[in-house]
Order: C-alpha cells, then structure tokens, then sequence
C-alpha cells in the first residue's frame, strides 16, 4: 500500500484534531482531557523544530557562505535577496491598504461592541503596549546595534534572537572563505557534517509532525475564547485572509515568471512546510522543513537555500505586514479616524520596516502592530479590537511568510543559476 504523501498526513492529522476538539468539548470533563493529556504532545513537537532552529542556521548559513569561496558571489546573492523580500513586503503592505479601504470593516462595528471588545481585552492589549514603548524608546540606530551579539553564546540561548546568530554565522562563513585552504578545511568539513546531522534530525522529527499538528490543533479549539464573532470581526478577517490568499498567488506569478515552474510544481513542494507554518504560527518553528522542502522539492541549491532561507525566516514578514496593514486601518475606521493618503504611505514604510525587526515567533507581529498604530496617530488601545480573533490568523500570515521565504529562495537560485 502506497504511503500518503506528508502534506496528506499531516491535513489530516489537523482535520482529526478538530473534530476531536469538538467532540470532547461537549463534556464538562473534555477540554481538561485535550489540555492536560494532548496539548503538552503538541508543545513538544514545536519544542523539538525550535531545538534545532538556532543550530540549523549556525550550520546551514556557515556552510553556505564557505561553499560560495568568493566573496562577490555573497554579496551579489545577498543584494538580490533583501531586495526581493523588501519588495514583496511593500507590494503585501499594499494590496492590504487596498483591500481595507474598499470594504472598510471597521464601519461595521457597533460602539457597544467597539467597548465590549476594548473592556475584555484591555490587560493583552496593555502588555503589548508595554513591550512596544521599550521598543520605541531605544535610539534611531537601536536595530543596528542589536544585531551584533556581544556573546553568541547568549544570543543562541534565544530564538528571539535570530539576527544575532545570523551575523555571527555570516561573519564566521566569510572569516573561513579568507583563511588559507588547507586551515580552513576542517573546520568546514566539521561543518558540512554537522549540517547533514541536523537534516537527518529534522527527518526524524517530521516523522511525528501528523500527531504534533493533532494536538496542537485539538488544544486551539479546546482553548478557543466563546466569544461571539462580530460581523465587523468576520468581515475583517476576511479582509486578511484575501489579502493574504493574493499575496500567495502574487508568489505563485513571481515563480512561474521567473523559474517557469507552475503553480501545482512550486504548492506540491511547500505544502508540507505551510501546513506545519499553519500549525505552529512561527516561521522559526517551521524553519527546518522549509529548508528540507526547498532543496529537496523545488529544486534549489542548498548553497542558496542555506542563505536565503534563515534570512527569510528573519526579516521576511509578507502576511504579517499584510495583516499590520489591515488592522491598523481597521482600528482608525473602528474609532471614526480618516486616515489621509499621507498617513497611509506611512503605514507602509512602518510596517515594512517592523517586520524587519519582527521576530519568528508566535504574537510578535502584536508587538510591532503597536509601532504601527503610534507612527500613524491610531489609539494604542484599539489593538484589544482585534484580539478575539488574532490566532487563526497568525496561523494564516504565518503560512504566506514562509510561502514567500519559499518563492524568493527559487527567484534568486535561478538569477544565480543554482536551480534544477
């Protein structure tokens, strides 16, 4: 009997733990069930992909830049990587302004809803705002300085602080191109070993992705606020999630004009890596199967795939910008603001900005939403609007965040060509 492909087990695995969320709820006794008994199988498959994530970047990035023996080819590879994630943030940022401003959800919040709403979610809302103003504290430069770790040691304690681990990977990656050959070359064959060690562990680990994906999706539904969707919630929502399924055909367009892959090619390949973004709400997370999907799948070089991908992961935040866009015109149409074109075109250069500095985790684009909202004069406070139904789509723009880290990975294999 034929195996069902990855992407099938692990639909399924996610279909199961819905239906069984819904049947057990039923109990006085069933949530308990789903949080004490499966949610913890859930935490720890996202704990294993987050055990290897800090050592798979060290690994890959480091091997990657060694293999390119020339340092011309790291910086051409380089310039058209951030400039092609640059590109499509902005381009998410605003098919989100367009979508906002035609179907204006906000409008259809009620202000007893609007108080409701603000009332049940103040303490989330004001613990966002607190981490955002230590942010908005720092000096213009604050970025820039963050990025060089003072012990990388510390900073690979942190999945939070993958640009660190990046440069430092990068720096040691140049630094073993500009030794001499022969003294180089254990220290790089210690590396590419360890690399196929990590791939074999994220092989290992996927082997229980259906069952992890099970219950993590059992415990969203078990744990799920009873709040009533308000028409003006769905309606934004549904703002997202167009916005969201536009920016992946946009991919699907940029890779079949580029590669001359079709679509069915480049979705088959990723599915499993989306499905598992989907699952867990953090490219980090998801980071080790992105990577096995494109080199194995799509047929990019892991030369580049090594590079672009942790990049990616990194600062490469479409569906999150996409989502920063939509909320915090939705906010200002919920308060009654008209926001001016001006002020809109600065919401695009902020949230482009932010998913920079975004880390890969589950809720940080919250925390840069809060940035969002100050830099276009929209009250903090309205963050607690959007709350009730963050999560499903935090799994959503997870899922195009690793989509596009996905497509400009093939994009740049193939200026370079390194794309079979």
């Amino acid at each position: 009997m034929k195996k069902l492909a990855l992407h099938w087990q692990i639909l399924l695995g996610m279909v199961f733990g819905v239906v069984f969320a819904i049947v057990l709820i039923q109990f006085n006794w069933g949530k308990d069930i789903i949080v004490d008994w499966v949610k913890p199988f859930g935490t720890i498959f996202i704990n294993l992909l987050k055990l290897i994530a800090v050592p798979l970047i060290l690994a890959s990035l480091i091997k990657g830049v060694s293999d390119l023996k020339d340092i011309s080819k790291l910086s051409k590879m380089g310039g058209r990587t951030i400039g092609l994630y640059l590109l499509t943030t902005v381009f998410a940022v605003s098919i989100g302004l367009v979508i906002v401003n035609i179907v204006k959800p906000g409008s259809y919040l009620s202000e007893q809803t609007r108080q409701e709403l603000v009332e049940g979610y103040a303490n989330d809302a004001n613990s966002k705002i607190a981490s955002a103003e230590k942010q908005k504290e720092a000096g213009p430069l604050q970025a820039l300085e963050d990025i060089v770790p003072s012990n990388i040691i510390g900073a690979s304690a942190d999945n939070g602080n993958m640009l660190q681990v990046i440069f430092f990977a990068l720096f040691f990656g140049i630094a073993l191109i500009l030794v001499p050959q022969e003294v180089g070359a254990p220290v790089k064959a210690f590396f590419d070993g360890f690399n196929e060690v990590i791939l074999k562990m994220i092989d290992i680990i996927m082997l229980a992705a259906p069952y992890g994906v099970f219950a993590l999706l059992a415990a969203l539904v078990a744990e799920s606020p009873s709040i009533d969707l308000f028409q003006a919630l769905g309606i934004y929502g549904l703002c997202v999630v167009v916005g969201l399924i536009i920016m992946i055909g946009v991919y699907l367009l940029i890779v079949y004009v580029f590669t001359k892959r079709t679509p069915s090619y480049f979705l088959n390949g990723i599915s499993p890596a989306q499905l598992l973004a989907f699952s867990t709400s953090s490219s980090a997370a998801t980071l080790p199967v992105t990577m096995e999907r494109v080199v194995d799948n799509l047929g990019v070089d892991d030369e580049v795939a090594s590079f672009v991908l942790p990049i990616g992961a990194t600062i490469n935040m479409d569906g999150t910008s996409l989502y920063q866009a939509v909320a915090a015109v939705f906010i200002a149409q919920a308060f009654g603001m008209d926001l001016s074109f001006g002020v809109q075109l600065g919401i695009i250069a902020t949230a482009t900005l932010a998913s920079i500095g975004s880390a890969a985790v589950p809720g940080a684009g919250m925390v840069m939403l809060v940035i969002v909202l100050a830099q276009a004069g929209i009250p903090e406070a309205g963050l607690a609007l959007i709350f009730a139904i963050d999560r499903p789509l935090d799994m959503c723009r997870t899922t195009v965040n690793v989509t596009g880290d996905a497509a400009v990975s093939m994009v740049v294999a193939k200026s370079v060509d390194k794309l079979t």
